[in-house]
């Protein structure tokens, strides 16, 4: 397919609800369809494999997830069962339910460690196309899934409470646990956690959220952070920043109905410089890197959005001229504001 520099807006009125709860939003209307298409003509092969050109065409469980999500969200079955086969023969290769993490060609899987956020999710992708598809054996795929999540990667955190670590493997030691708080998506943990009772998974979306209401309360919430008994330092190798990974954070928090949540409050404030969406910036607020990506500038938008109480601005057309990473924050933003901010679409 021909990249074209805008597709059309995204209109709220195309969306449409399906029943039973946890439902994904689905999209009928052509301005929606025509933002689908492009993204699955540019990063989806015809075998389901989610590609990220920028990462030397490797594929993740992060984007098999993303993209399975995209597909229910879109209504598109077809698709939606070729990404699972495609995950299913080449990233479900542990001996225990979780994903390899990443996949590249030539390669195959070079580490067989998991990524906990392309495992949540893939099991709540996994759940919305059961309950969207009428499909059962969907649910006891994420229900197997979950599992793993809630024995493996759910632990104690230092100071207290519960986490969700970034890996079954590495990112922790005596007395420590590394953390990347993008991984924590608390709509998907509590959907899970309610679907399978797993009360530790709602207990551990409870206790993140709180932790990035401390951490906010310093500065913006970084891609990494490391947690002891005494408090929170930055980590010794680990970006400690506000980076590509942290502008997820008030994307998910948005979209789990947390709008006023402080570290959204944070990124409210970063955004709020209309010369270029910051997408590296230091604890303080000091950027260190700008994009007009579409897909970034959607972000900041509905970030924006949900700040005012009549919003001056809505969230920009859909850009096919931009890589996986921008262009799939963009439609995820989309799907999070017609599910928790309805307002901040195009009317």
């Amino acid at each position: 397919m021909k990249r074209r520099a805008v597709l059309g807006l995204l209109s709220a009125g195309t969306l449409v609800r399906t029943g039973g709860p946890g439902a994904a939003a689905g999209t009928n209307g052509p301005e929606w369809q025509d933002a689908w298409q492009a993204w699955k003509s540019l990063f989806v092969t015809p075998d389901g494999r989610v590609i990220d050109a920028l990462q030397g065409d490797a594929s993740h469980s992060e984007g098999q997830g993303w993209g399975m999500l995209l597909a229910v969200a879109f209504d598109d079955r077809e698709v939606f069962a070729r990404m699972l086969d495609w995950t299913e023969a080449h990233l479900a290769v542990r001996q225990d339910a979780l994903l390899a993490w990443r996949w590249r060609p030539g390669v195959g899987i070079a580490d067989f460690n998991n990524a906990s956020d392309g495992d949540l999710f893939f099991a709540w992708a996994l759940l919305r196309a059961a309950r969207r598809f009428d499909a059962p054996h969907l649910a006891d795929r994420a229900a197997a899934v979950a599992r793993a999540i809630d024995t493996i990667l759910v632990r104690d955190a230092p100071g207290g409470g519960l986490l969700l670590r970034p890996a079954a493997e590495r990112f922790s030691g005596p007395g420590y646990e590394i953390v990347n708080p993008s991984y924590l998506m608390p709509r998907a943990l509590h959907a899970l956690a309610a679907a399978f009772d797993l009360p530790r998974l709602a207990r551990a979306s409870a206790d993140g959220e709180a932790l990035m209401g401390r951490i906010a309360a310093d500065g913006l919430v970084p891609d990494w952070i490391t947690l002891t008994e005494a408090g929170m330092r930055p980590p010794d190798v680990l970006p400690a920043a506000f980076g590509y990974d942290a502008l997820r954070v008030p994307l998910y928090l948005i979209w789990s109905g947390r709008l006023a949540h402080p570290a959204v409050q944070r990124a409210r404030a970063l955004f709020d410089d209309p010369s270029g969406v910051p997408v590296r910036a230091e604890r303080t607020g000091n950027v260190l890197e700008r994009s007009d990506a579409a897909g970034y500038r959607a972000l900041a938008t509905l970030v924006r959005c949900i700040g005012r109480a009549v919003p001056a601005e809505r969230m920009p057309p859909f850009s096919a001229d931009q890589s996986y990473y921008p262009a799939t924050l963009h439609l995820l933003a989309a799907v999070a504001a017609h599910e928790a901010a309805e307002f901040c679409l195009p009317n």
